[in-house]
């Protein structure tokens, strides 16, 4: 498999083989195609193994603790390598890299997570932060508290972003609400709102793009 993947890529490998070869790394001298498949089937598709908690993986017969730690150091590189591509360069222009990495970072999670990119005036990330945890459909956010973090960190604009475990990325009217009145809050104060962006797992949504900015 390493000389397949060495001189051919990934591209002829099941998405099961890469996981094979990836779990042989974590547990040496061990057959683990069926631990490969067993976690395929367990929990639907490769990303979803990947962004399965710690404490799910470590449920699957024959996954040990080291072997669910390196599936997750695994997914935090790749999501840390799509962050440092995305988010070294003006926001604004590399637009499609970033939802990559917001896709990467949220689509798969099972309950709603509220986060904010906070940019300078270059459209240069400061800070890309967690500002609300929530259930399976709702995650809180406040406005004051996302307007008096964008002034602690002497942001200029600030992108919303959360996700929507249903797979539906279409705004709620809680989402279109919660925006306005982030941006009835920032506005007074020279805080620009550039957008509120719903990820979901096969697709996401721009508020801008919908006209709802």
């Amino acid at each position: 498999m390493r000389q397949r993947l060495l001189q051919g890529g990934p591209d002829g490998f099941h998405d099961y083989e890469l996981l094979e070869y990836a779990l042989g790394l974590a547990i040496p001298r061990r057959d683990t195609k069926p631990l490969a498949r067993r976690l395929i089937d367990e929990f639907g598709d490769l990303p979803s193994v990947f962004a399965a908690s710690a404490a799910e993986l470590s449920r699957v017969e024959g996954l040990g603790e080291g072997a669910a730690a390196a599936l997750k150091f695994i997914e935090a590189l790749s999501v840390r390598q799509l962050q440092r591509r995305a988010l070294g360069r003006p926001v604004l222009a590399s637009l499609d890299a970033v939802v990559d990495y917001l896709h990467a970072r949220l689509a798969y999670e099972l309950t709603e997570e509220f986060r904010v990119l906070f940019l300078n005036n270059r459209s240069i990330l400061i800070r890309d932060e967690k500002m609300g945890d929530g259930t399976v459909n709702q995650a809180p956010a406040y406005p004051r508290e996302i307007v008096k973090r964008a002034l602690e960190l002497g942001a200029s604009a600030i992108i919303l972003v959360h996700n929507h475990p249903s797979g539906n990325p279409a705004p709620s009217r809680d989402d279109i609400q919660l925006t306005r009145s982030i941006l009835d809050a920032a506005k007074p104060l020279g805080i620009a709102v550039h957008d509120h962006l719903v990820i979901a797992r096969e697709a996401h949504a721009s508020l801008r793009a919908l006209g709802l900015i």
